[in-house]
């Protein structure tokens, strides 16, 4: 699958401002893997393709998912903010039968992160976070995070999530944790 079919994928699906900001994610995805000597090409895929699912109706989200044997937990139920990610990785690999397992995983965890992430993986949570239209209070301090290196910025962008969500009273998806934890005690072995 090239980068013009992935385009081409998402074009319909998705209305302007989103489909910029796809483009935006899979140009700041690119950046991020020429510094870690990551594939440029899957990330530019995986950065077009993340939020394929993000405007779809939330009952063709749940169909999906429920069609691809997905169970939501109860932290998922209440949070369809989720949703897009999970239903996103089962469309990919039901409907455009793509089995690259990292790649979808890519999708998948993009919101919420998991222990364990690839780089690609990584790559994606933070280009979605530091994509160029993106302008909420603290993208700088991840932007320049990102600067120090990827490991830092996954660090960032999951330390503004946590608090983000802890401060709006909302649910927190354990994967965020786990990622957090993995990440932190990565980072500090290897100083």
């Amino acid at each position: 699958m090239t980068l013009s079919d992935c385009e081409n994928i998402i074009r319909p699906l998705l209305s302007e401002r989103r489909y910029q900001h796809c483009v935006n994610v899979a140009r700041e995805a690119k950046t991020l893997a020429e510094r870690c000597g990551a594939d440029t090409q899957e990330a530019q895929k995986a950065g077009l393709l993340h939020d394929i699912m993000k405007e779809a109706p939330p009952d063709e989200q749940l169909k999906i998912m429920e069609a691809s044997g997905i169970i939501l937990t109860n932290v998922e139920r209440g949070a369809p903010k989720l949703w897009h990610a999970m239903a996103g990785a089962a469309y990919l690999e039901r409907e455009l039968h793509i089995a690259d397992r990292d790649l979808l995983n890519a999708v998948r965890y993009h919101t919420t992160g998991r222990a364990g992430m690839s780089v690609l993986e990584k790559i994606i949570f933070v280009a979605d976070f530091i994509s160029a239209e993106r302008d909420y209070d603290g993208v700088e301090g991840i932007r320049a995070a990102a600067q120090k290196g990827l490991e830092s910025a996954v660090i960032a962008g999951l330390a503004f999530t946590l608090a983000d969500l802890a401060q709006a009273r909302k649910p927190i998806h354990p994967d965020t944790f786990s990622a957090y934890n993995d990440v932190l005690l990565s980072q500090n072995r290897q100083q």
